[in-house]
C-alpha cells in the first residue's frame, strides 16, 4: 500500500508541474485556451491528490510536520509552490512578477524533492 501511496504522490507533483507549465505558457501567450474548463478543474484535483496522498505517507512512516523537520519544510515548499504558481498565473501581473513567481515555483518544487530525497532538512 505505502508504494502505491508514494507513487500516487509523486504522480500529482509530476502531473502538477506540467499544469502550471502549461497554464503559464497560456497566460504568457494570452491565449484563450485559459477559459477551457478542464484547465480550471484539473489543478484543484491534482492539489488534492497530492496532499492527501502526503497526508498518508506521513501515517505510513510515522513522520509528521512540526514534529519532523524536513515534513515540516516539504509542507512548507508545497504551499510556497502554491503561492508562487498563484502569482506567476494571476493575469494581471507584470512580466517581472510573472517571472519571478515562475522561478519561485520551480525553485520550490525543487527544494521539496531535494528534502524528499534527503529527508535533511535546511531551514528547521
Amino acid at each position: 500500500m505505502y508504494e502505491i501511496v508514494k507513487t500516487t504522490h509523486m504522480s500529482a507533483v509530476v502531473m502538477s508541474v506540467l499544469l502550471f507549465l502549461i497554464r503559464f505558457t497560456l497566460t504568457v501567450i494570452k491565449s484563450d485556451k485559459l477559459q477551457l474548463k478542464w484547465l480550471k478543474i484539473l489543478p484543484h484535483i491534482v492539489y488534492t491528490v497530492l496532499l492527501v496522498a502526503a497526508i498518508a505517507l506521513c501515517i505510513f512512516i510515522q513522520q509528521y510536520p512540526v514534529v519532523n523537520g524536513w515534513v515540516t519544510e516539504k509542507f512548507l515548499a508545497f504551499f510556497m509552490y502554491a503561492f508562487m504558481v498563484v502569482l506567476a498565473l494571476k493575469p494581471e501581473q507584470t512580466p517581472l512578477m510573472r517571472g519571478v513567481g515562475f522561478i519561485g515555483a520551480l525553485s520550490w518544487i525543487a527544494y521539496a524533492g531535494f528534502v524528499a530525497v534527503t529527508k535533511q532538512p535546511l531551514i528547521f
